[in-house]
Formats: C-alpha cells, structure tokens, sequence
C-alpha cells in the first residue's frame, strides 16, 4: 500500500500541513486537494526492505562489489559456483537485492544440549552436555534440575556431530548469554 504526506520545504522533516492531514493518506488524489487547498507537494513513502539474510563468504564478496568499478558484474561473476555459468541465478538476483536494500550475516543455531533422566526422584533430573574448562576439547556433564543457558553450554550443529551428541535432546538457544 503506498501512502502520501503533504508537506512543506524542510530539510529532513517531514511536516504535514493543514487541519484535514493530521495523518498520511492512501488517496493520491486527496493529497493533490491538499497541496491545492494548503500548498506544499506531495512525498510518497514506501516501506524500507528486510535485508537479505547472507552467509559470512557472502558478505566478504559484497563487501568487495561495493569498491568494485561495475559491483553487478562483480557478484555476476562471483555469484556462481561455476564462473562459466550462464544466465541470471536466484543467486545472483538474491545478492543484488542484499547490496541494494542492506544484507545481515546469518548467526549460527547454537542448541543447549541435555538428557532427560529416569528413575523415582521426586523432581525431574537433566544431565547437560557442556564445554569443559578442565579438558579443553572435551564434553563434561552436569547434573541439574533444569537446563540453563550458558555460553559453555551452547553447541552448534557441527559440535553436535563432532563430539557424538545426536542423541541427546537439544534444545535452540534463541539469545546469547553469557
């Protein structure tokens, strides 16, 4: 939906004028009315795009496109897996729009990584995966009553599969801590 703002000559200000725009208005031809009634011109919004989502090898080559003579070309050519390629890829459409409308570096999932223990205690138990400061490049457990979220304790998906804990529970950690 595109909205219009009447307003006057402000540098980075947008100020409506008039007692009928106390708001933005999706009606072209109101605003027009506007600008004849109160003065001013018309300024159409439009809402800023989500940056594109891109890995860490990705934004190393946008970086580079934006110091490059034509930075088109330059992710054309880098965009492929195989540089002979022809065509226009998803690929590449998806890293011209991340160089326009901005990009962020996609995160890691990190995962708590815990068991779930049996038996007759009165309150359920959890053993927890964690980094161990002792035996650097090791895996420790602890024994809890409820799994915490602590930096020591995240593990990515390639962690998971180093140190054989697939078939624990696990459990994305949605904020750092620590």
């Amino acid at each position: 939906m595109t909205w219009y703002v009447i307003t006057k000559d402000e540098p980075g200000h947008i100020k409506q004028i008039g007692e009928e725009a106390d708001r933005a208005t999706t009606s072209k031809h109101h605003a027009e009315q506007l600008v004849k009634t109160y003065g001013g011109h018309i300024v159409e919004l439009i809402e800023k795009p989500n940056p594109e989502v891109v890995s860490k090898a990705e934004a190393k080559m946008l970086d580079k496109a934006k110091t490059a003579s034509y930075p088109a070309n330059y992710i054309s050519m880098n965009a492929h897996p195989d540089p002979g390629a022809n065509g226009t890829s998803y690929e590449e459409l998806r890293l011209m729009r991340a160089l326009v409308n901005g990009y962020t570096v996609a995160k890691k999932k990190k995962y708590l990584v815990y068991k779930t223990l049996g038996g007759k205690q009165e309150h359920e138990q959890f053993a927890q995966a964690y980094r161990s400061s002792v035996y650097p490049g090791t895996v420790s457990w602890i024994l809890t009553n409820e799994v915490t979220n602590r930096s020591f304790a995240q593990f990515t998906e390639a962690e998971i599969e180093h140190y054989g804990l697939q078939d624990c529970e696990k459990e994305e950690v949605t904020d750092d801590a620590d």
